[in-house]
């Protein structure tokens, strides 16, 4: 991997749509091959993966956690647009043997931690930060969280240790989809006020429209300044980009028929084409 010593000249925001897009029609493409898989992941985060991965990660310095495992689709998506994977290495996505698997592990490429068991994310991004500290290294940690986890005891210890320690250089991104796995994240248990509840653990908090790469940029201006460990809520849904989903899709794991994928893919196609064209 090519270590980037300093951080990316940030991209415009209709550039970073542009990669946004590209993200979702490179999970739509992986998703198809198996008909089926963590779609609506991709579709929530493709704006948080490519404005990080694009005008804010440092490849080979920066850390980059992901706490649930089954987001791996966009983080291989983002680092296939951004020269840290082949996007022909996609293909193997979720194969028997492949080093893309469906649900990232330790094994897994781009992320320096990827964790199976929901919650655990932020308590390894805590870790990475301190460590970091403490050996007089001046990089930042990036952590993607979900919005589910937040319902984990092990995440609000993580952050009141990141607090006490004053990680600065500590960035959450949460992409609050309102999907796990047995339905609305809402309607399994109340977890609002988030910001408040970030704030009064000693964070700076943000809440931003998560498919509005401008507020993403100011938002991730900020957190990186901020004197303290600093999350960015973005509010973002799992059927964002794809209009032909039918109204009954699961935002979780998703069932990818040839038609629908056929479908999808032509509608991100002219997407990516209006894009191009507006980012000239």
């Amino acid at each position: 991997m090519r270590v980037q010593s300093t951080r990316p000249a940030p991209l415009p925001p209709r550039a970073i749509q542009l990669v946004a897009h590209r993200i979702r029609l490179h999970a739509v493409r992986m998703v198809a091959r198996q008909g089926l898989g963590y779609l609506g992941q991709a579709l929530s985060s493709a704006e948080l993966m490519a404005t990080l991965f694009t005008s804010y990660l440092r490849s080979g310095l920066d850390h980059f956690v992901l706490s649930p495992g089954h987001y791996v689709i966009a983080a291989y998506a983002a680092a296939a647009e951004t020269g840290l994977l082949d996007p022909a290495d996609l293909d193997a996505y979720g194969q028997d043997g492949s080093d893309l698997e469906a649900i990232g592990t330790e094994r897994s490429p781009v992320a320096d931690i990827t964790c199976g068991s929901l919650g655990q994310g932020l308590s390894a991004a805590a870790g990475l930060a301190l460590s970091d500290r403490l050996r007089g290294i001046q990089v930042q940690t990036y952590a993607l969280v979900s919005d589910g986890e937040v319902q984990e005891g092990q995440t609000w210890e993580a952050a009141m240790f990141a607090a006490h320690h004053g990680l600065d250089r500590l960035v959450v991104l949460l992409d609050c989809n309102n999907s796990q796995v047995d339905g609305p994240v809402n309607s399994i248990t109340t977890i609002e006020p988030i910001p408040a509840k970030w704030e009064a653990f000693g964070w700076t908090a943000q809440r931003v429209d998560g498919h509005d790469p401008g507020a993403l940029l100011a938002a991730l201006d900020e957190a990186v300044a901020s004197p303290k460990p600093a999350v960015v809520l973005a509010d973002t849904s799992t059927r964002h980009g794809l209009d032909c989903l039918p109204a009954d899709a699961d935002g979780h794991f998703i069932k990818l028929s040839t038609d629908l994928a056929d479908r999808a893919v032509a509608e991100l196609e002219t997407a990516i084409l209006q894009a191009e064209r507006s980012a000239r």
